[in-house]
């Protein structure tokens, strides 16, 4: 395997974190969950302005949670001690391109737009994960599960405030929980230290300030 010097280094994050943020840039390995879940034909059922504004609300919010997820895995992957530490969060980035790529096609479908926000909490987002790589590996992926369960917490309250006919949005957000759901479980095996309450409590007060400011924006 070629050694990459900091140069390297530094355009290969510069072009994932250029994927990430450019819309329509990163390409899925997967087809979208939409695809196979069509939303029911009749004018009665279709959203109205109000729950597609309120839909695509909360996709947005799910696309930066993915756009944050990319940032955070790349910090890590950039900072990991043991190589199949490193390996292990490439992969995971990988798989969650498709998530990335899943709600930006589903807020475009619903006539809305991805966050301006989201190079900011890129940035923040690569610099925690290159902060808990560089710390040990085992903090680097206790962060990544008690990230990937809060994720899964606010997927499922999605899903429920989500308009009862967007069953599009929904099978997306389903595969999406069952594949973050796993990923939680991975890091914990993998040696991830569980981090105590005050810790998980500054997580999720990070995390609302995210959810409240790009549901709009």
């Amino acid at each position: 395997m070629r050694h990459l010097s900091p140069f390297d280094k530094f355009i290969q994050n510069a072009d994932l974190a250029l994927r990430t943020l450019i819309p329509g840039a990163a390409n899925q390995q997967r087809p979208s969950p939409a695809q196979a879940s069509a939303e029911v034909a009749s004018s009665q059922y279709e959203l109205d302005d109000n729950e597609r504004k309120h839909a695509a609300g909360l996709m947005r919010i799910n696309h930066t949670g993915e756009v944050c997820a990319q940032a955070l895995y790349q910090g890590q992957a950039l900072t990991a001690k043991l190589p199949e530490v490193r390996e292990a969060m490439d992969e995971a980035a990988a798989e969650e391109i498709d998530h990335l790529v899943w709600c930006e096609d589903r807020i475009t479908q619903l006539g809305s737009h991805t966050s301006v926000l989201n190079p900011a909490f890129y940035g923040l987002s690569f610099g925690i994960g290159a902060l808990a790589g560089a710390i040990s590996d085992k903090v680097s992926l206790g962060f990544v599960a008690e990230t990937e369960r809060q994720v899964c917490k606010h997927l499922s309250e999605h899903m429920t405030s989500l308009p009862t006919q967007d069953s599009k949005s929904k099978a997306i957000l389903l595969q999406m929980l069952d594949d973050e759901a796993k990923h939680a479980t991975a890091a914990i095996d993998a040696g991830g230290y569980e981090f105590p309450f005050p810790v998980r409590m500054v997580m999720t007060g990070l995390s609302k300030v995210m959810t409240k400011s790009v549901y709009k924006v």
